[in-house]
């Protein structure tokens, strides 16, 4: 009897850990800023004051993911993916990896700084962050005001920190890059995509995430595309971790892609801003569509590595995150189209 690959176990268990925390944070991260109650008998001045930090989120109208949006996914992702397999095939993968690698830096300074404002608002707690001082710089052209930029100092004092992982993703000399850098700035793009991209319903997530189904199965499944660009690609949209219990990295990587965060994270997170509209307005509410979609999310995630495993091929994990969220979905469904039915008969019995 072969003995159990231990270093193997581990790596799945960490990508998984990794993957189930990003989703996690980046669902909170979603949820709209609770509007605070204006007193009355307060200066205007004092208000508008408040309403004019730029570290608070927009409490305007947000852009939402619609169904007609949902069904250019599929094909604006192949058309992305073979045009990039494409140049790697006839023009060499070097020259397209530095292009990449500098885009993603600069837009990983960005990301990194953003989520690290985040992270520390969370931790210092809301009352004791309103507390930090707020610089203000203006750009003006006469009387007109070109800029306004407002923010906190802690998020000043974030920025240099923010520059770190871009620049040592970039200085590195080895062929591949750093397994840490790329994990960092790989969260930091699923945590702000998953509070950015919002879908406006359940049934735009199934649209989604069946259009998807089908472009995994034909990219993955049909031809060498899907693997031959991921494993070739020098970028972080990916999270690594290493086949080893020590952290070695002889034995090389096991890899999760971005996008089997990102696309069921804005599914999870959809589930946790209905579980918020449904709560009451004492400050907290309970989360059951929120985790019963985390743990189908976790679930998916484990079916997709076992498959890997007992196979030994690269299986694209949303094939299987989808089905166990469609399962979810259509349990769901039922039980509201039950309580529907049902809802008249038990208002006859009580009126009678």
């Amino acid at each position: 009897m072969a003995s159990t690959d231990w270093d193997l176990i581990s790596s799945y268990a960490g990508l998984l850990c990794l993957a189930s925390i990003s989703i996690y944070v980046g669902a909170h991260g979603s949820l709209p800023t609770p509007k605070k109650p204006k007193i009355k008998g307060t200066d205007k001045s004092v208000v508008q004051d408040d309403e004019d930090d730029d570290d608070e989120e927009d409490e305007g109208v947000t852009d939402m993911l619609s169904s007609s949006d949902a069904w250019l996914f599929p094909v604006a992702g192949s058309v992305a993916l073979f045009g990039m397999y494409a140049i790697m095939k006839y023009f060499g993968k070097e020259w397209i990896n530095w292009l990449l690698a500098w885009y993603f830096s600069v837009a990983g300074v960005g990301s990194v700084w953003k989520s690290a404002v985040s992270l520390m608002r969370f931790a210092v707690g809301e009352e004791r962050w309103k507390k930090f001082d707020r610089n203000r710089v203006l750009i003006l052209k006469g009387p007109r005001e070109l800029v306004s930029v407002s923010l906190r100092t802690p998020t000043i004092w974030l920025f240099p920190l923010a520059l770190i992982p871009s620049v040592l993703f970039n200085i590195s000399e080895t062929s591949r890059k750093s397994a840490l850098i790329t994990d960092i700035m790989a969260l930091s793009f699923s945590y702000n995509a998953i509070c950015l991209l919002k879908i406006d319903s359940f049934q735009t997530g199934c649209i989604l995430l069946s259009g998807l189904f089908f472009y995994d199965i034909y990219w993955v499944f049909g031809t060498d595309v899907m693997l031959t660009v991921a494993t070739s690609l020098d970028v972080p949209i990916k999270l690594l971790w290493p086949k080893s219990l020590s952290f070695a990295s002889e034995r090389g990587y096991t890899l999760l892609g971005l996008g089997d965060i990102v696309i069921p994270g804005t599914f999870v997170a959809l589930a946790l801003r209905y579980d918020y509209a449904r709560a009451d307005d004492k400050g907290t509410f309970r989360k059951p569509y929120f985790y019963a979609t985390l743990a189908a999310y976790f679930t998916g995630l484990v079916t997709t590595m076992a498959v890997m495993h007992v196979f030994g091929k690269a299986q694209p994990a949303l094939l299987y995150l989808r089905c166990v969220l469609f399962l979810w979905a259509g349990k769901a469904m039922v039980t509201v189209l039950l309580l529907c039915a049902l809802a008249p008969l038990v208002c006859c019995h009580c009126s009678g």
